[in-house]
């Protein structure tokens, strides 16, 4: 039972910033009960959706609030180079938990940031953080000392046995880059630690000096004997990917041109040059298609990777240096929710239908729901949601939530020959309280007030309606906006010319 401000305390209430809104994003869809069920039982059993209906009903609401109730992400796909086959990169999974364990490792390998003032003098000067004259601070990027204006570069060359012959050249050159960093970018030498003599490392990083002893050393080549892989689906990821009229190449992934190929110590290797496809990024989340019907024959992609629960990545440019790499096995394991209008249903493919239906649920969207007190409190909920998630115009009074109320029902009536319910086409609804509003705050005022509205409701009318308004009909309108050569290039012209000559025969 989801709780929600009932319309009988209407009343009572001042204005829509008193009507409570559900924590749950499932609870924020209104009407739609049947979806919302099936959405439910789609997040708990892992199973397909197919949301059949008119635009504005709710049907991407309905996948993202799906994706909130999904487990977090599981695991980290990444892509390793195959040293005996690099156009051949290989895949690799890894755990929550290894994730973790590396990302301590890499903590462990970073070492200490300590403030320049605290490491040796020798060492803060080399990094060119210390002058060697008068032993003030300063920035590496600094080249001469703010403090007693001796040039640093001079500084270095008297620590260096080549320093006469070699500094004015080196002055020249730094010259042409006005902030070039002087000093040394990283110190080695020794020091003793529990009796024992350890190398350690000192780095420039940023306003701080980074401090790597034996053991973070150590740890650094670990982590340098793995990095010869990427992280094409991060662990930290959004389990809704929204992949409406994505190309391809987004939503099946690709390999990206390098004019050197994976040519040693030119090119880029092959695995670093892998990236992800939509399908590989809702791994174990929601991959979203609205208006799947206009992906073609690509669906035949989205029903492999549907029943394999893997896509390989390939070069999909036949004339780019990626086209020879290919990484197989890169799972995709997700829950399809698609969508598309009445009128396109005919126009998805008939085995991607039948996978849908084999392993999820079809469902045609409701336009309308009853006029009754339950009802008219989610309208209620509806126009506070609205209001909260738009952030820029004020709260509505309970008069214009009745005018909305009212308006919602004369629509449900007028588009979808439904008496006695309010329209669920949500999204010009919203719209419409939107323009009341953007009308209340060029007012000033304090809440959207009925007569907001009543203006909204002239202005917000589609263009088809101000046509009519205007000139009686469209072909009025525009016998009176065209030429007669613009006319008959009209689909509208073509048409009615058609029906006059099937009448005049």
């Amino acid at each position: 039972m989801v709780d929600r401000t009932p319309w009988d305390s209407v009343p009572e209430l001042h204005s829509t910033a008193d009507v409570h809104i559900p924590s749950d994003p499932l609870a924020r869809v209104i009407g739609q009960e049947e979806a919302i069920d099936l959405a439910r039982l789609a997040a708990t059993q892992r199973r397909h959706l197919l949301l059949v209906g008119p635009p504005g009903t709710g049907k991407s609401m309905i996948a993202q609030a799906l994706a909130l109730h999904l487990p977090v992400p599981r695991h980290e796909v990444r892509v390793v180079h195959n040293p005996e086959n690099p156009e051949r990169p290989m895949i690799e999974v890894v755990s929550e938990n290894e994730v973790e364990s590396e990302s301590v490792s890499r903590l462990s390998a970073a070492g200490d940031l300590i403030d320049p003032k605290d490491a040796p003098g020798n060492v803060a000067q080399r990094l060119g953080y210390r002058c060697g004259s008068c032993s003030s601070l300063s920035s590496y990027t600094e080249r001469s000392c703010p403090q007693c204006g001796v040039s640093k570069l001079d500084i270095d060359r008297n620590n260096n046995p080549f320093g006469d012959l070699l500094g004015g050249m080196l002055e020249s050159a730094m010259s042409v880059i006005p902030q070039a960093p002087v000093g040394k970018e990283k110190v080695t030498t020794t020091r003793m630690r529990g009796g024992k003599e350890e190398v350690v490392v000192f780095e420039r990083a940023g306003d701080h000096i980074r401090v790597l002893d034996q053991k973070s050393l150590e740890k650094r080549r670990e982590l340098e004997k793995t990095s010869n892989r990427k992280v094409v689906v991060p662990l930290k990821r959004n389990p809704f990917v929204l992949a409406t009229g994505a190309s391809e190449t987004e939503l099946l992934g690709d390999v990206r041109h390098d004019p050197y190929g994976g040519h040693q110590g030119l090119g880029t290797p092959p695995y670093e040059r892998v990236v992800a496809g939509s399908i590989h990024e809702a791994h174990e989340g929601v991959l979203f298609i609205d208006e799947i019907s206009h992906l073609g024959q690509t669906q035949r992609y989205i029903l492999s990777a549907m029943q394999e629960k893997y896509f390989p990545i390939t070069g999909h440019n036949p004339q780019s240096s990626g086209a020879a790499v290919r990484v197989d096995s890169v799972p995709c394991d997700f829950i399809l929710v698609a969508a598309c209008n009445i009128q396109d249903l005919e126009n998805i493919l008939s085995p991607l239908r039948s996978r849908i239906a084999g392993g999820g649920y079809e469902l045609l969207m409701d336009t309308g729901m009853p006029d009754n007190d339950d009802n008219r409190a989610k309208y209620l909920q509806f126009i506070a949601q609205e209001i909260q998630m738009d952030g820029r115009i004020p709260h509505a009074n309970m008069e214009t939530v009745k005018g909305l109320v009212k308006e919602g029902r004369r629509r449900a009536q007028e588009w979808d020959d439904h008496s006695n319910q309010l329209t669920l086409r949500l999204r010009e609804m919203g719209g419409l309280i939107r323009a009341a509003g953007d009308q209340a705050a060029k007012e000033g005022s304090d809440l959207i007030e009925h007569d907001h509205l009543e203006k909204a409701l002239k202005r917000a009318r589609t263009v088809e309606e101000q046509i009519r308004a205007r000139y009686g009909s469209y072909m009025k309108g525009l016998s009176k906006d065209v030429s007669d050569s613009q006319k008959e290039k009209s689909p509208y012209y073509m048409q009615n010319q058609h029906m006059g000559d099937q009448m005049f025969h």
